[in-house]
């Protein structure tokens, strides 16, 4: 697995640091773990998490009215309220397609600070970041794309992915459910998706093609990558998530290494 991992030093990209962790400890690291780097849209796992402990702690519930008309919370952490990519007005009906946005997570920012009565940033680090050991994370403007902080702490969250200890078992189910399901629309980075499938602040992978990972990872396989070169997966059924973070934005690179990476590494790690 280390020989797998170090093949990350052939991808154009100055600092890489990637990981493979089961559900209690890290399995194998290469490259500098503790360097704090951008998650970008990773950032929406964080957020995700958050909404769903002040949720579980009865500060507001997954379909009470939030966003545009006729949308939830529910509606917002699964990009199915109809809201544009940034901040203005609705592109489409609820429901009617999977729009991913930014803006919706934004306002579930906003949301959660109003409900619990202090910014959303120091509610995430106090009730997600401290609870996990994510000791070097931090939120530094929009919750839908502004964390920083280093693999180790990606792979603590990956391991909470896994198998879940600030959520109770309903809620975690629900996280890596298909919400909505048969909504088309566009993954960022890969086009459009017949059938573009969404958890709780997660995709889905499904049957995707193309993909930042590979049809031979199974189709519960869930996570989120973001446009600093960072990424995310986690599949429960085998106990095993993998999480990369980089100093090169995403592009034509990631979009032809990431996937037979993943593969690699999934094969290695579940023989």
């Amino acid at each position: 697995m280390q020989d797998l991992l170090a093949a990350t030093d052939e991808w154009p990209v100055d600092t890489v640091a990637v990981g493979v962790t089961d559900t209690s400890d890290t399995v194998a690291t290469h490259g500098p773990t503790d360097r704090v780097f951008r998650w970008a849209s990773v950032t929406k796992v964080l957020t995700a998490w958050a909404t769903l402990v002040a949720v579980q702690d009865g500060h507001l519930h997954l379909d009470e009215p939030a966003g545009p008309e006729d949308s939830t919370v529910r509606h917002l952490l699964a990009h199915a309220s109809g809201l544009p990519p940034e901040e203005g007005g609705p592109t489409s009906r609820v429901e009617r397609r999977r729009v991913y946005s930014n803006h919706g997570f934004e306002l579930l920012g906003d949301l959660v600070a109003d409900r619990v009565g202090e910014p959303f940033a120091e509610f995430l680090h106090a009730e997600v970041c401290e609870p996990l050991g994510m000791d070097a994370t931090r939120l530094d403007g929009s919750p839908a794309h502004a964390a920083h902080g280093s693999l180790d702490d990606l792979l603590a969250l990956g391991r909470e992915l896994l198998a879940p200890t600030l959520l109770d078992d309903p809620l975690a189910t629900e996280v890596a459910t298909v919400q909505f399901p048969g909504l088309s629309g566009v993954l960022p980075g890969y086009g459009r998706q017949v059938d573009n499938t969404w958890g709780l602040g997660v995709e889905i992978r499904d049957g995707k093609d193309p993909h930042w990972t590979r049809p031979s990872q199974p189709g519960t396989t869930f996570g989120h990558f973001g446009q600093s070169g960072s990424f995310l997966w986690a599949d429960r059924d085998a106990g095993l998530a993998g999480a990369c973070l980089a100093d090169r934005d995403f592009g034509e690179w990631a979009a032809e290494a990431w996937a037979p990476f993943n593969e690699r590494v999934w094969r290695a790690a579940t023989g």
